[in-house]
């Protein structure tokens, strides 16, 4: 089990990755609330609440359910959600545990940030996805219609515990999705993550456990890092994007229905590889590291019947366009990336049908 400090404009948080995480909420300051809720999916609250409760020492808390999936992160989810904690006497010292994926998160985090204009929340991840990335920084989101966390709040919790333990309730597509953002953070880290990375890919599965120990927490302290150093995404912090903005266009192209986020993110990677390589900023044979990474997963859902025009007019929707100017992330090398706003059209057009071309069915799992 490991702890990193994010330090935000107002306080500093932990980050507790690792098995037995939940019991360090033994030590956090519940009694200063006057209620707790937890936001959680009712499948994984039935499976893993019990245990939640007897490890983290609470006791008395209510709780509020969402369906699992992207369209639980609306407007009028957070409207219902509202409507709930004022039944239930929420005010404005209570607190929220978010226990669950980065859609809980995203959205419960939301909730917290305008809910009587601010309660405290906590974060208690449940997939790796939500571990390594979404759960750490402050990031709040809902989408409004196709545009992805369009509407949000920058609001980190008070505390984010990451217990391994509860990832043994992933589906295998859910588990590896997760790691395509591992798979982001190694190439953001440098050389010697993604060697790491390379090297645990044959044995990374939820039962080994001293492999998770081995990728997960170097992951989330690339998210810390960057955060610590960069809390608003001023600048650096833009880089943590790497892979989404192809990703969100994915995503939203095709209803939040056929990718689940970690395999956007996949391809996205794959595609802003491209785009680098074209671009003449990155060099093949890296462009190829960063592809055979992705492709070490297995298989994608396939993209080949999306078109370029669909693509191309979604792109410039994303939140990180300023000035009509779409804001790439592109890779230098393993360890460095550009923020490139000058991209042309046809480059871009050109990279995804690359991607396009590749055939997912060959990818052989590690």
């Amino acid at each position: 089990m490991q702890t990193f400090n994010v330090k935000t404009r107002n306080f500093t948080y932990p980050v507790v990755i690792g098995n037995g995480a939940w019991r360090t909420l033994r030590k956090f300051p519940f009694r200063k609330y006057t209620s707790i809720f937890v936001i959680t999916e009712r499948g994984l609250w039935n499976r893993w609440g019990k245990l939640f409760l007897e490890e983290s020492g609470l006791s008395a808390v209510t709780t509020l359910l969402v369906a699992p999936g992207e369209r639980s992160k609306s407007l009028r989810v957070l409207e219902r959600l509202s409507g709930q904690l004022l039944k239930q006497g929420a005010d404005r010292r209570s607190c929220l545990a978010l226990f669950g994926g980065g859609v809980v998160g995203d959205l419960g985090a939301f909730l917290a940030s305008v809910y009587m204009r601010g309660i405290d929340c906590i974060h208690v991840p449940t997939t790796i996805l939500a571990q390594v990335d979404s759960s750490v920084g402050g990031k709040t989101a809902v989408n409004l219609g196709e545009m992805k966390n369009l509407i949000g709040t920058f609001h980190p919790g008070r505390m984010v515990v990451s217990d391994f333990r509860v990832l043994s309730s992933l589906g295998h597509w859910d588990f590896r999705s997760g790691l395509y953002e591992v798979v982001k953070h190694a190439i953001l880290g440098g050389p010697a993550l993604c060697q790491q990375l390379e090297a645990s890919l044959p044995r990374l599965q939820l039962k080994d456990r001293e492999a998770l120990e081995a990728v997960l927490p170097p992951a989330v302290k690339v998210k810390v890092d960057v955060v610590n150093r960069d809390e608003r995404e001023r600048n650096l912090r833009m880089t943590l994007n790497l892979g989404h903005t192809f990703g969100h266009a994915l995503e939203e192209a095709t209803g939040y229905r056929r990718f689940l986020h970690g395999e956007a993110v996949g391809w996205g990677l794959l595609a802003i590889a491209q785009l680098g390589e074209r671009l003449r900023l990155l060099a093949p044979e890296e462009g190829t590291r960063i592809a055979r990474l992705v492709q070490r997963l297995g298989p994608l859902p396939s993209i080949r019947d999306i078109s370029t025009a669909r693509i191309l007019r979604l792109l410039p929707q994303d939140k990180k366009t300023v000035g009509g100017k779409i804001q790439w992330v592109i890779p230098e090398r393993i360890g460095k990336v550009r923020v490139v706003s000058d991209v042309p059209r046809r480059a871009v057009a050109a990279a995804f049908q690359d991607i396009q071309e590749m055939d997912p069915s060959l990818w052989a799992p590690a």
